[in-house]
């Protein structure tokens, strides 16, 4: 070994190598942060099979072992892999590939050893029922479905397993031709599984009805709106107190107030 290559490193070369490997491994945290966000963005809009926990408790409990995937008969499940920009090994699906199709004895949830798969919340009186899975909610995009423009289809309706209860049609007379009618498909959010069928059949070259999480479906009006027509909902109002603010305005009847030019406030 020559000298020259036992010296140690001068100062300057200290610095570059420490910059270079600075720099790797600001790009290496850059990529793992980008993709930890990629994953957690796409696992809001993951739709995982029925009886699936919340988000966050489900990512806490599922093992990731694939059960479930292998118990579905018609290869709905996949899990995430690398690169799928998703929580690695959880299981979800994609309707427009291949929809939930409804197994009257939900195969995938017994299976799961966690129960990041709650059974409980799949049955009625300790049977299994389909009808109260939950795995998201179909929306329509008024404006690319056909049935909106006066065409007629009712592909989603016809597909869809709870037929005239998930999805219904209503009828509106088409004021463009005066002669016919426009037949509108309606979601009906209480009763919607979000099996992805009606997405599968739409006929519109990228679905114009499409499932989604229930959450980020749905707004959320807040608990201080009630609905005076609904006796249960009204039951909310059960206990509760209220606070009147008087402002000048109200201190006067209503003709007096609608004449006052003045500062009503």
């Amino acid at each position: 070994m020559s000298k020259s290559s036992r010296e140690p490193l001068s100062d300057r070369r200290k610095f570059i190598l420490n910059m270079a490997r600075g720099a790797g491994l600001a790009t290496l945290g850059g990529f793992v942060w980008s993709a930890y966000v990629d994953e957690v963005t796409a696992s809001t809009l993951l739709l995982r099979p029925p009886g699936a926990l919340a988000e966050d408790d489900f990512l806490k409990t599922c093992i990731k072992c694939g059960l479930c995937v292998e118990a579905c008969p018609y290869d709905t499940l996949v899990l995430a892999s690398p690169g799928d920009h998703k929580p690695v090994g959880t299981p979800f699906f994609i309707p427009r590939d291949v929809p939930c199709y409804m197994c009257e004895d939900i195969p995938c949830v017994p299976v799961c050893p966690t129960g990041a798969l709650d059974q409980e919340s799949v049955s009625t009186d300790g049977k299994l029922d389909i009808r109260d899975i939950d795995m998201g909610l179909a929306v329509i995009d008024h404006e690319s479905c056909i049935a909106f423009w006066g065409i007629q289809c009712d592909a989603c309706y016809r597909a869809c397993p709870i037929l005239g209860e998930a999805i219904t049609i209503e009828y509106d007379k088409n004021e463009r031709t005066g002669k016919h009618a426009f037949m509108k498909p309606v979601v009906h959010s209480d009763a919607c599984t979000g099996c992805g069928l009606c997405e599968l059949a739409c006929v519109t070259e990228k679905a114009s009805i499409f499932v989604l999480p229930r959450e980020i479906a749905q707004g959320r009006a807040g608990s201080h709106y009630i609905k005076g027509w609904d006796k249960e909902d009204e039951k909310r109002l059960e206990g509760a107190t209220t606070t009147i603010n008087k402002t000048r305005i109200s201190e006067k009847s209503a003709l007096d107030s609608l004449n006052d030019t003045g500062d009503l406030y």
